[in-house]
């Protein structure tokens, strides 16, 4: 069992005052013990002057004087080993009663104490788990302690926990300025490109070298419009949800097999579905995206003709909704599963500008997930490709 640390504050504020309690009623007891030793009373041995008469009534005069001054010796020295024996153990007892209620009152004043003490504490630990348990950690980064009292060292903890979160604010503040900017001025430029080749392709009298220049160029620029608007996809998933409302999985992956028949054919690979109803709350547009992206990428990186996928979804008894794709595809070692989904990671064919994809699709569909509070779960399968499942939380309510 793990004690908090308030109670391990008040333990040792009690443990002290106990110990420091039961030091002075030990120095009180030898105290008592020396003065009451100094009070002993002393037998009186009588003795006669002259010589002892041996027989007569002097004798026996003198022999019942000497045995009453024993008895009243040790009548004397009874009474004082009772007094001493009743003194010690009103002392002894009542001494540690009264310890022990104070030492009681000692551990409630203590556990008040530390609670006075650790609330800036709990206050900057609240802040903090608000902050980490936000779907959007900017939306939630201007809140600061601002906490008053004393310059001590709490103060100094709870006001650089402030300036920390105003520098996170900050950042989020310009990522999100990027992020609402950079669709427009990055998007602008390939879209002014496309048309241009487009034109120059078209003219009538443009040679055939112009069309395969022009065709290359259109390949690249698709690749470089994919990219960018996988970029914009990954930052913006990262921000607050919107327009989040109850969504059926089996709808969005019967609609994205539907997207993506003509490149499953292209590429001669077949893609089948076991979709059962099973029902998420959040954003539809980034849920299609995220199945989008599984079930493209298990076409991509695939084995070509004869290559599969396979797109199931389903609903768990606890409520929670999973999606699962499984392709068959060249061997992927166990040890880069993790770094797949780290953004421009790619298998064999990485920053290459002839790869298949632009290295973004499992790092979007990781941050799509944990946008909507779920899991995702990759393996490597034993006879080639992945199986990537997403689970999804139960819907409230």
């Amino acid at each position: 069992m793990r004690l908090s640390l308030r109670a391990r504050l008040t333990l040792t504020y009690t443990g002290l005052f106990l110990v420091a309690g039961t030091v002075l009623l030990g120095a009180t007891y030898l105290l008592f013990e020396q003065q009451l030793d100094r009070g002993k009373p002393n037998l009186v041995t009588l003795r006669t002057v002259g010589p002892v008469p041996t027989s007569g009534a002097a004798a026996a005069e003198a022999r019942d004087a000497e045995a009453q001054a024993r008895d009243a010796g040790r009548a004397m020295r009874a009474e004082h080993d009772r007094l001493h024996d009743a003194a010690t153990t009103s002392l002894l007892v009542q001494g540690a009663v009264a310890l022990a209620a104070v030492g009681g009152i000692a551990a409630g004043v203590g556990w008040l104490l530390a609670g006075r003490v650790l609330a800036p504490l709990h206050r900057v630990t609240d802040i903090a788990r608000r902050i980490a348990a936000a779907p959007a950690a900017g939306d939630v980064l201007h809140e600061r302690i601002a906490l008053r009292g004393p310059d001590d060292e709490v103060k100094e903890l709870a006001d650089t926990f402030d300036t920390m979160v105003e520098r996170l604010d900050r950042s989020f503040d310009g990522q999100r300025r990027f992020v609402a900017n950079a669709s427009h001025e990055l998007r602008t430029p390939l879209t002014l490109g496309r048309a241009l080749v487009e034109l120059a392709m078209h003219r009538a009298d443009a040679p055939p070298e112009v069309r395969r220049l022009g065709a290359d160029l259109l390949e690249i620029n698709t690749r470089h419009e994919r990219l960018i608007s996988g970029l914009l996809l990954l930052a913006g998933s990262e921000q607050r949800l919107t327009g989040t409302a109850p969504v059926d999985l089996a709808d969005i992956v019967g609609h994205v097999l539907a997207q993506t028949a003509p490149e499953a054919a292209k590429a001669d690979v077949d893609v089948r579905a076991d979709a059962a109803e099973a029902m998420a709350v959040g954003n539809a547009l980034l849920l299609e995206r995220l199945v989008q992206n599984l079930v493209e990428n298990g076409i991509r990186h695939n084995t070509g003709p004869g290559g599969w996928v396979r797109v199931a979804c389903r609903s768990h008894g606890d409520g929670r909704a999973e999606v699962e794709v499984t392709n068959s595809g060249p061997a992927v070692a166990p040890y880069d599963v993790a770094g797949l989904f780290e953004p421009f990671r790619r298998q064999d064919t990485e920053r290459l500008v002839t790869a298949k994809g632009a290295g973004l699709g499992l790092s979007i569909v990781r941050a799509i997930a944990r946008a909507h509070e779920g899991e995702v779960d990759a393996r490597a399968r034993e006879d080639g490709g992945l199986a990537v499942t997403v689970v999804f939380p139960e819907p409230p309510g």
